[in-house]
């Protein structure tokens, strides 16, 4: 892979990548949502900024707003909470259980297949492949030793391939008749009274979870929840603000890709997304069954059961009027058990693959 491609951004001025970047992301979000894509001002901008990433992009999306767009995420998701909603999920505790254990057992088995065949170190392949937020992830894996810059392009590989083919199983399988993409999937009515503190939850509840995993989004989600669920507050977000949280989320996941760790990776990666392709259709197929069970429609099972990212699933799930409590319960179920359990798989994987 060339180092020294004919045409970089990396020479542009920031400003004026910034304003390519916005145009860009803003017309293909746009795009998207003219042709029914679930998410469109989320997978828009994250394609576009992909491309800007690899093409040598010098600008980063500030962490602050990729964690109040997630913040605002949770408040639509927490719209969805009902005491009726809490209830059945509750009275699916071991089904959840199951299916959170079956995708770690799924995320083993691809794990194996990359140190075998894909020629991947044991604890890069374990933790680059665990079904955990993407960040937190990372992190640990350097702790463990393991390769941060592969682990990070394998979490941000399968998080890409994940949201396209959630978008597209969401665009076949949605019932007709939603609101276009993008907009605000459970438009609840609030006044002026609800909108102030619906709002203040937001930053309120990013700082609150700041040293959480995916704490951005589940703090807003959890309080917007209780207070709502309680009869104290009526959420509901400005039309417009959902929008520019998808936005914000997606360019700060593409910028994450730049040449030098795609250059880093590249004997690796025709590996890397087989890989990631297969755990999701293992995960569809384990979709497919649990649906059975719980008697729920595959979509929202199967964004569920879908290897990450919580954020993104999350989005999904608001704009295809997908269970969205039951995404959010079984992804944040996962995400603790992949923290709790991910060094032990890490060495385990290692041991494997040594015999």
């Amino acid at each position: 892979m060339s180092q020294s491609p004919r045409f970089s951004l990396r020479t542009w001025p920031a400003a004026l990548q910034w304003l390519a970047l916005l145009t860009a992301a803003g017309t293909g979000g746009w795009l998207l949502g003219h042709l029914g894509m679930p998410a469109a001002w989320f997978l828009g901008p994250m394609l576009v900024a992909v491309a800007f990433g690899v093409g040598g992009a010098t600008i980063h999306m500030p962490r602050p707003a990729f964690k109040l767009g997630q913040g605002c995420v949770g408040i639509l998701v927490a719209q969805s909470m009902t005491l009726s909603v809490l209830l059945a999920l509750a009275q699916s505790w071991h089904v959840m259980l199951l299916a959170t254990a079956l995708t770690l057992a799924l995320s083993l088995l691809v794990s194996l297949g990359l140190v075998w065949f894909g020629g991947i170190p044991g604890s890069t392949a374990a933790w680059g492949m665990a079904p955990g937020a993407a960040s937190a992830m990372v992190a640990m894996a350097e702790e463990d030793g393991a390769d941060g810059r592969v682990v990070a392009t394998m979490q941000y590989v399968r998080v890409v391939c994940v949201v396209l083919v959630g978008a597209l199983v969401g665009h076949l399988t949605a019932t007709p008749g939603v609101a276009p993409a993008g907009l605000p999937a459970l438009p609840i009515e609030a006044g002026l009274a609800d909108l102030g503190p619906s709002l203040a939850l937001i930053p309120c509840g990013v700082l609150a979870g700041a040293r959480l995993p995916a704490g951005a989004l589940l703090l807003p989600l959890l309080a917007g929840a209780a207070l709502q669920v309680g009869g104290v507050l009526r959420l509901g977000l400005p039309e417009w603000l959902p929008p520019l949280a998808y936005g914000a989320i997606g360019c700060y996941i593409g910028l994450r890709f730049d040449l030098a760790t795609l250059s880093h990776v590249w004997r690796r990666l025709p590996a890397m997304i087989v890989g990631a392709v297969v755990l999701i259709l293992l995960c569809a197929l384990s979709a497919w069954l649990i649906a059975l069970l719980l008697g729920k429609d595959f979509l929202s099972v199967y964004l569920a059961t879908t290897p990450g990212g919580l954020d993104a699933m999350a989005i999904i799930a608001v704009d295809t009027r997908s269970d969205a409590g039951l995404v959010l319960a079984m992804q944040t179920l996962r995400l603790f058990g992949v923290i709790l359990t991910g060094a032990f798989f890490a060495r385990q994987i290692m041991r494997l693959a040594q015999r």
